[in-house]
């Protein structure tokens, strides 16, 4: 007998066909009626060919028309845990890291990765009680939910599956009843024809030449993963033999600077462009592209566009406009969201242009292995899970607001600004899934440096002012090694020496009595005693490839998921960045009429006195250009105008 699952009530399973009630238990994230109170239904509708992740989106939709429930600050284990935070106070990290059963228990080694959490202000109490959060939070429902391609993106009435963008071919994915693995490996073989034609120099420019220059146009998480992963390989010693004589740039502000950088000494008759825009709206990205079009026309004629450009884009209609041929344009689906989309041909066709198909693939298998991590290990040894309520500990209990990614690994520079965009766009929000306004802060600041630079930039902060939860990332074996005559130690052996002395560092501290011991004057002591006690985690990655490279980024993901799942907010919306967008249109319309009727910004344009004022001021300083008699001028012919 088919039954259906009725999450957050006390009775769980009912036959397809039958009536049922359901008293709703107190568990935050499935949508439902406040504790105590009873639901009744009837299922006698449904197929019993349906599967059983659509009758519970469908049930979770009644249940949504009914009065919404209570926020997680409200469930037992969040009230357990604020308690808890007062017998946490009375401990500092230098006493508990004494204890070496807590610290047995807190290094955790998973899929060749290896966590270190000892230095985490928590006792065994406190993971208990975060495993009670989770539980409570339905946090393995709602992980469930997202691999079986339920809508868990509700305002935009979305599933949320950038996993399925690197399944095995061999996996099934479901999402509206359609597997769309088949369609993820449609679209990734097509990469592979494609790339491998540009490469092995069967696909030619307009003039004949192969196209060994590649430049990537998109903005947010079209440009930042790409550049994170890009960013990772160069130097790595396979994916360096993949990419010799070839050359990957991104071009993402709109900016005429970003402009003139990217094309700078570029041939155009060996540059490929990819312009990578789902709808193909986005202003900034539109506009760079047709300014790069521009550059290809003028310099190879009005051919060159179907030669030299191509897609990452659903809206086939608007790239065959612009002169890109539909057969270049390579496409992705609406339950990949942005700053999740490095895995597919957002970031995997630049990529692939660069490096070869072969290393994307591993890369991807990365990425699968985390994924599958995440969706069968139980909490106790589930990296991204562990690090998510640890995080969900420091920033909701502890009181602290940001923390800093410090990978000891230059190869890993641009890991931070990719998170801090997935972390910050994810989980910056006030309202909870339902819209209530929520009592409490969630999302991180996030920012952070390659190690040693980041030591002798903020790392004074991080030590002696505000207390920063830091997540340090090390490597095994460097990319490339360095050992000279009469050294100590090696240079990437100096490297790590700085990794774990600064987390130790952080935990211990100095005391007025070790300062003292050491003879340190009086009336310097104050300005040299570390207080300590402040968390941070250890990374470490055996190596850093094409593979870890992936696994790092889908356990980011992931933990950033679990945070959300418990504050039971939308991670995977962002509204928050559509106001700006609106009225710099009205700002652009303004700019516009401004120019072409040669003059100043007024009160009945509708800005304020401070927005009027600045706007003519900027333009007062800015050489006249009437638009409609204007031509074109490119960035790039100022700046060698300026060499």
């Amino acid at each position: 007998m088919q039954t259906i699952k009725l999450p957050g009530a006390s009775h769980k399973s009912f036959p397809v066909g039958a009536s049922f009630s359901a008293k709703v238990i107190p568990r935050v994230g499935v949508r439902h009626q406040p504790v105590g109170t009873v639901f009744s239904g009837s299922v006698a509708g449904l197929e019993s060919s349906i599967a059983p992740r659509n009758v519970i989106a469908s049930v979770a939709k009644m249940l949504h028309a009914q009065k919404k429930g209570s926020l997680v600050d409200e469930l037992p284990a969040w009230k357990d845990l604020k308690e808890h935070v007062a017998d946490i106070e009375k401990t500092h990290l230098r006493d508990l890291l004494h204890d070496e059963a807590r610290c047995m228990a807190l290094i955790k080694e998973s899929e060749g990765i290896l966590c270190d959490f000892t230095r985490q202000r928590v006792t065994q109490r406190t993971l208990e009680l975060l495993y009670e959060l989770a539980e409570q939070s339905n946090l393995r429902e709602k992980i469930n939910a997202m691999f079986n391609g339920d809508h868990i993106n509700s305002t935009e009435d979305r599933a949320v599956l950038h996993v399925a963008t690197r399944a095995h071919r061999n996996q099934k994915i479901i999402v509206d009843g359609r597997d769309v693995v088949p369609d993820v490996w449609e679209v990734l073989d097509k990469i592979k024809a494609f790339t491998d034609k540009v490469r092995n120099g069967e696909w030619l420019g307009v003039t004949g030449k192969p196209l060994k220059k590649v430049v990537a146009i998109g903005i947010g998480g079209s440009f930042l993963g790409p550049l994170f992963v890009h960013t990772a390989l160069r130097t790595e010693p396979n994916a360096m033999r993949a990419s010799r004589d070839r050359t990957l740039r991104f071009l993402a502000n709109v900016d005429p600077i970003d402009v003139a950088r990217a094309l700078d000494g570029l041939d155009p008759e060996e540059t490929l462009v990819v312009v990578i825009s789902k709808t193909f709206t986005t202003a900034e990205t539109m506009l760079n592209a047709r300014t790069v079009r521009s550059w290809l026309i003028e310099r190879l004629g009005p051919d060159a566009v179907a030669k030299h450009m191509v897609a990452v884009s659903t809206n086939i209609k608007l790239v065959k406009e612009f002169g890109i041929d539909p057969d270049n344009a390579f496409g992705f689906w609406d339950w990949v969201g942005g700053r999740y989309s490095v895995c597919s041909a957002v970031g995997i066709l630049p990529l692939s242009l660069q490096y070869g198909f072969d290393i994307m693939q591993e890369f991807l298998a990365g990425a699968n292995n985390m994924d599958e991590h995440f969706k069968n290990q139980p909490y106790q040894d589930n990296l991204p899970v562990l690090i998510g309520l640890l995080s969900i500990w420091n920033v909701s209990f502890l009181g602290y607001g940001a923390k800093a990614i410090l990978p000891y690994c230059q190869a890993l520079s641009k890991l931070a600004p990719h998170i801090q965009q997935v972390d910050m766009e994810s989980n910056g929000k006030g309202v909870d899934i339902n819209g209530v306004r929520l009592p409490f802060q969630t999302g991180e600041i996030d920012f952070g440096e390659p190690g040693t630079n980041g030591q002798h930039s903020f790392y004074q902060l991080i030590h002696q002012g505000r207390v920063i939860p830091c997540e340090f990332i090390g490597i095994v074996r460097s990319q490339q090694s360095v050992y000279l005559k009469g050294e100590v130690v090696s240079n990437h052996d100096e490297l790590m020496c700085n990794f774990f002395a600064q987390a130790d560092a952080l935990a211990y501290g100095k005391t007025p009595e070790q300062l003292r011991s050491d003879n340190v004057p009086d009336y310097l002591i104050p300005h040299r005693v570390f207080t300590g006690n402040r968390p941070s985690m250890s990374i470490m990655l055996p190596s850093c490839t094409a593979y870890t490279v992936g696994q790092l980024l889908s356990m980011y993901e992931h933990r950033i998921a679990v945070q959300g799942f418990i504050w039971n907010i939308n991670s995977f919306d962002q509204w928050g960045v559509e106001l700006g967008k609106v009225l710099a249109s009205k700002v652009r319309n303004v700019m516009n009429a401004v120019r072409t009727r040669d003059r100043k910004v007024l009160p009945q344009d509708g800005f304020n006195y401070s927005t009027t004022r600045m706007m003519n001021k900027y333009l007062e300083g800015k050489t006249q250009i009437l638009y409609p008699e204007g031509h074109d001028v490119f960035p790039i012919d100022m700046l060698r105008a300026g060499h």
